[in-house]
């Protein structure tokens, strides 16, 4: 999954995507309501595609958590960020099952599910295309019998 351009704004909500680029200044569209704004180098952003979740073994980008989220809810909304803890954990858990639980908390599991279904309702996920491939395939073995 491409999280080009997708930035989370620190004290804003939602996600914006990166419009232009200045020399001090960025121009960026919130997925919430359209609306353009700057952010100024004191603005605390982050990229999404810089975001990773911690593993027993590793640091997974959340390219792939979102693609495990697509292919989990074939690419419709997941579970609602404000389930309880209890709900969330074990969906998490289903979609990373090594994800490292003394440092990955629940408000991290809230925002990776609260920005996944974001996206969602945007048209940004789209299920992997390995996915896709393995149904053409799939459908030329059941079309040769």
């Amino acid at each position: 999954m491409n999280l080009e351009g997708i930035i989370n704004v620190a004290g804003k909500p939602g996600l914006y995507k990166v419009i232009s680029k200045g020399n001090k200044k960025i121009i960026v569209e919130s997925f919430i309501d359209g609306k353009k704004s700057p952010l100024y180098s004191d603005n605390q952003a982050n990229m999404l595609e810089e975001i990773g979740i911690y593993t027993y073994d590793d640091t997974k980008p959340l390219s792939e958590i979102f693609d495990n989220i697509a292919k989990k809810e074939k690419g419709e909304q997941a579970l609602n960020h404000k389930s309880s803890t209890k709900q969330l954990t074990i969906y998490f858990r289903e979609i990373l099952a090594d994800y490292d639980e003394e440092r990955v908390y629940i408000s991290d599991i809230k925002k990776v599910i609260q920005w996944y279904n974001a996206m969602q309702k945007k048209g940004l996920i789209i299920l992997p295309k390995i996915e896709k491939k393995e149904v053409k395939s799939t459908k030329k073995a059941i079309n040769k019998k």
